[in-house]
């Protein structure tokens, strides 16, 4: 029997609740249409990602005391895709000192590329104000056309919730 429909159905149930009201949102320009549970706020910025200035397009919203939040930026240079996603899960971690990383494996799905630093991790730490927040994030690549485009995926919570994070990151529908 394939037990994937059911653990899959299963997951998501358990990620419902009247405060996580799931929705498919397309994000411009990423080839990524995420599912999140409230309707996001977008923004945009310039950022440095392996020594080059790039733009970092972001969408997250808050529901059920949790902060979602996707990020992606183009790379010009393909090369240096490795070592920016390494760059930008120190940084997510850097804001969470002290922060210890209870959890990190590789993360891969059909369509990205194989890099040592496509991650997921499950990190805990402090936030700015002094509060504990738990960190679950999935870091990874893929080629469009000539540019590679990097994606990060985070939830940040006040404890661990599994089946919130497995809700956002298996709603990532790359196209």
């Amino acid at each position: 029997m394939n037990w994937t429909l059911p653990w899959a159905a299963a997951l998501l149930l358990a990620a419902c609740s009247p405060a996580l009201n799931w929705r498919s949102v397309p994000l411009d320009g990423a080839a990524l249409t995420a599912t999140l549970p409230c309707k996001p706020d977008h923004a945009t910025r310039t950022v440095e990602m392996a020594g080059a200035p790039v733009e970092l397009v972001m969408a997250g919203c808050e529901a059920d005391n949790a902060t979602f939040a996707i990020s992606f930026a183009a790379l010009p240079d393909p090369a240096s895709a490795d070592t920016a996603l390494a760059h930008w899960r120190a940084a997510v971690l850097a804001r969470l000192e002290p922060a210890t990383v209870l959890s990190e494996q590789p993360f891969t799905r059909p369509g990205t590329l194989p890099m040592p630093s496509a991650v997921r991790l499950v990190a805990q730490g402090r936030r700015a104000d002094g509060t504990a927040v738990t960190v679950q994030g999935v870091w990874f690549a893929r080629a469009v056309g000539p540019q590679v485009r990097l994606y990060h995926a985070v939830v940040y919570t006040d404890k661990p919730r599994p089946e919130v994070a497995d809700a956002l990151f298996t709603g990532l529908d790359l196209q």
